[in-house]
C-alpha cells in the first residue's frame, strides 16, 4: 500500500511542480500578481511536492526500521515540507479573492501545522502511538494536493448525467468547480483516516506513520 501511496504522490508532484521548475510567472497556473506573490506560492508549491513525496516514504515497514533514517526523514518532511508550505498557503489562499479558497485552504493549512505540531510533541514525549495517529492525520491533509485534482474532474463530468449539462461546456465551470474540490478534499481525506484509525494498525499499536522525534 504505501509503495502505491508512493507512485500516485510522485505523479501527482511532478504534475504540481513542473511549471513552476523555470521559476517563470508567466508559467504559473495560478494567477499572480506581482513578484512576492509569484515567490510564495512557489514556497508552497516546492514544500508541499517535498512533503508529498517524503510521507509515503515514512511509512514503508523497511524505512521505519531504519530508525534514524526513520527520524531524519520525518523532520524534513515536517520543518523543510509542512511548516512552510501550510504557511506560505495561507497569504496564497487569501490572494485568491474566492470566499471558499480562503475559508477551505486556511483552515486546511492551520490544520497541517497543528496535527503535525501535536505529532512532534507527542514523539517527544515518546507516545508513539499518538504520533503515529496524527501524523497520519497530517499527511491526509498533505495528500489534499492529491485528492482535489481528481475531485475537480469527477465532480465536473457528475454534472452531465445530474444536471444535463452539456459535456462541451463543463470545461467553463471548472474554475467554480476547484475552491469546492479543494475544500471536500481535505475533508474527505481526513474522514478516511479516522475511519482507518479507529480499525487499522494505529489503533493496535503497530508502525503507521512517520517519526520526527
Amino acid at each position: 500500500m504505501a509503495w502505491l501511496l508512493s507512485i500516485v504522490a510522485i505523479v501527482f508532484a511532478a504534475v504540481l511542480v513542473y511549471p513552476y521548475l523555470g521559476l517563470d510567472p508567466g508559467s504559473s497556473r495560478i494567477e499572480v500578481g506581482d513578484n512576492l506573490r509569484y515567490s510564495v506560492l512557489v514556497v508552497h508549491i516546492f514544500a508541499a511536492t517535498a512533503a508529498l513525496v517524503l510521507g509515503p516514504v515514512q511509512f514503508m515497514p523497511k524505512v521505519r526500521a531504519r530508525k534514524r533514517i526513520h527520524r531524519t526523514l520525518g523532520r524534513v518532511y515536517l520543518f523543510a515540507g509542512v511548516l512552510p508550505s501550510a504557511l506560505a498557503a495561507i497569504p496564497v489562499a487569501m490572494w485568491s479573492g474566492q470566499l471558499l479558497t480562503q475559508i477551505g485552504l486556511s483552515t486546511a493549512a492551520i490544520l497541517w501545522l497543528v496535527t503535525g505540531g501535536l505529532a512532534y510533541r507527542a514523539a517527544r514525549r515518546r507516545d508513539f502511538i499518538a504520533h503515529r495517529a496524527w501524523m497520519m492525520r497530517n499527511y491526509a491533509l498533505t495528500f489534499l494536493a492529491v485528492t482535489s485534482r481528481v475531485l475537480v474532474p469527477v465532480m465536473l463530468l457528475a454534472q452531465i448525467p445530474f444536471t444535463g449539462a452539456d459535456p462541451a461546456s463543463i470545461g467553463a465551470l471548472a474554475s467554480s468547480m476547484i475552491p469546492v474540490g479543494q475544500t471536500a478534499g481535505w475533508i474527505l481525506n481526513l474522514m478516511v483516516v479516522e475511519f482507518l484509525l479507529r480499525r487499522g494498525p494505529a489503533r493496535r499499536g503497530r508502525p503507521a506513520g512517520p517519526d520526527v522525534s
